[in-house]
């Protein structure tokens, strides 16, 4: 369809809808927008933004397609509960600012989640729309009009409203998305907020993790542009348990409260042959180099070196194993092969990101999982050795379960391996910080509000959960920074009574 025929449909259903209205299946005739979006084969040479955004046009047709249902089903897949149908419904309406409004009622990062939450498996799972399909990818696209309106307010340099200053003070260790939020609630509280990041850079996860080609680095600096206009202190190069622990902070420093966001940053490894050798990366490692240190520039700008592949298998069939795998093309490899030991209907990858992958000429080794990594003299990778799997039984986790095949070894020829298996709780907090408790994955203990074991000490996000989601942490940021508020008013009242 192209947009003069969109627009034509865009007036027919707005007349419609002004004579007799738009009954349901008005509605479920509205074809699908698909997202805009650089041709795969132009792409896979930049690290610009691979979808494009909608148009004006595209969004009030997507935005149409909404039943407004009374019950709003798919606010209970959001984890900071936006009121989606009332937003959806005023880009409808063309109004678009009232949109935005809406959505930052709930979330303060509407241009991160619209591109990389897995709305698919949240929001728009519950979507009626897409349930009457059968299909959850002919649901409303909720995520894609959030970065719609979001993307409208690009010039917007409106700083939230700070109460006056109490005097209390927070620390907030880590500034991904769960401390981005958290740092700016209790600032509005007009509590003191210093934010501790350990990188050079702000952002967390956001700009070491995932590649500019998904969400662009200045979106994230938008908001952390915010932050320091509403009075937020940045300190950055701060490594909490080492550089200073939580118990100095709280106990030297003068901090009333801290919150705990640093995110889960320990590679998993395989424990195979080979694991050591030169040419095998972590994910983490691979894009911190290539996202934070913009190694895709490395001898035009950038110092930051890593290996020019030919051949590179990434292993792992998430997010991050896309993500590896799709910078790993721009970075000039001929072959890129991902190798996954459960089906693609296993994936935990979102849907598209696979789509997206397979464009880009990503080759996909599925029911196989590496051996052993294989060297050369010189301890440089040459090969690496798979085994075949066939899927049993559920597991654990609801997925079928890999059982190897005997004798089905095979062996593809690479020089780089990126094992993208997940990432575990550094321990560094856990072995600096006496009475916080912890779960044997090494995970912080919290009760409902965030709370810790330690009186003045809060915790959420990937620290908490496990691997998330860039929403999740949010909405831990946020209740965390309710109780935290709620702490620091109590702890005033008493300091002015004693």
């Amino acid at each position: 369809m192209t947009e003069a025929e969109r627009k034509q449909l865009l007036q027919s259903l707005l007349s419609k809808q002004k004579d007799q209205g738009l009954k349901p299946a008005d509605r479920y005739q509205i074809p699908t927008q698909d997202m805009p979006e650089q041709d795969a084969q132009v792409r896979i040479g930049n690290v610009n933004e691979v979808a494009t955004g909608y148009t004006e046009t595209q969004a009030r047709l997507e935005a149409m397609r909404c039943l407004q249902c009374k019950n709003a089903p798919c606010v209970q897949g959001c984890p900071v509960q936006i009121r989606i149908k009332d937003f959806i419904g005023a880009i409808a309406e063309g109004k678009f600012k009232k949109s935005l409004a809406i959505i930052k009622e709930n979330s303060l990062l509407p241009a991160v989640c619209g591109r990389v939450c897995p709305q698919e498996v949240q929001c728009q799972e519950k979507c009626t729309v897409g349930l009457k399909f059968k299909d959850v990818s002919k649901a409303v696209s909720i995520g894609r009009l959030e970065r719609f309106a979001a993307d409208l307010d690009k010039d917007n340099d409106a700083v939230p409203h700070v109460n006056d200053d109490t005097g209390m003070k927070a620390a907030v260790i880590g500034s991904g998305p769960g401390g981005i939020v958290a740092a700016t609630d209790i600032k509005r509280a007009g509590h003191n907020v210093t934010i501790f990041e350990a990188f050079h850079k702000t952002g967390g996860v956001m700009v070491y993790g995932i590649p500019e080609f998904r969400l662009p680095k200045s979106i994230v600096q938008k908001e952390i542009d915010v932050l320091a206009k509403m009075g937020v202190n940045i300190v950055r190069n701060f490594i909490v348990g080492r550089t200073r622990t939580v118990e100095q902070l709280m106990k030297e420093d003068g901090f009333d409260a801290v919150y705990i966001g640093v995110g889960a940053g320990l590679p998993r490894f395989m424990s195979i042959q080979g694991e050591s050798l030169v040419g095998v990366y972590s994910a983490n490692e691979y894009l911190t180099r290539a996202n934070l240190m913009r190694a895709y520039d490395f001898g035009k700008g950038a110092d930051t070196p890593i290996a020019l592949s030919k051949k590179v298998a990434v292993i792992g069939g998430g997010n991050v194993a896309m993500d590896s795998a799709r910078t790993a093309v721009r970075l000039g490899a001929e072959k890129v092969y991902l190798v996954y030991r459960r089906s693609e209907k296993e994936m935990p990858a979102r849907i598209e990101e696979v789509h997206h992958a397979k464009q880009e000429g990503i080759e996909f080794h599925i029911l196989a999982s590496p051996k052993r990594i294989i060297g050369d003299l010189d301890y440089h990778v040459t090969a690496i050795e798979c085994l075949r799997f066939e899927l049993g039984e559920p597991d654990e986790s609801g997925r079928r379960r890999p059982i190897p095949i005997e004798g089905s070894e095979f062996r593809m020829d690479v020089d780089t391996v990126i094992i993208a298996i997940g990432n575990a709780a550094n321990p560094l907090i856990q072995q600096t910080t006496p009475g916080l408790e912890f779960n044997k994955w090494g995970n912080i203990i919290v009760d409902e509000n965030c709370r810790t074991s330690l009186e003045g000490v809060y915790a959420g996000g990937d620290i908490v959960l496990g691997a998330a989601t860039v929403i999740l942490a949010m909405g831990q940021g946020r209740t965390a920074a309710a109780a935290i508020n709620e702490y620091l008013t109590k702890k005033k009242r008493e300091q002015r009574h004693v």
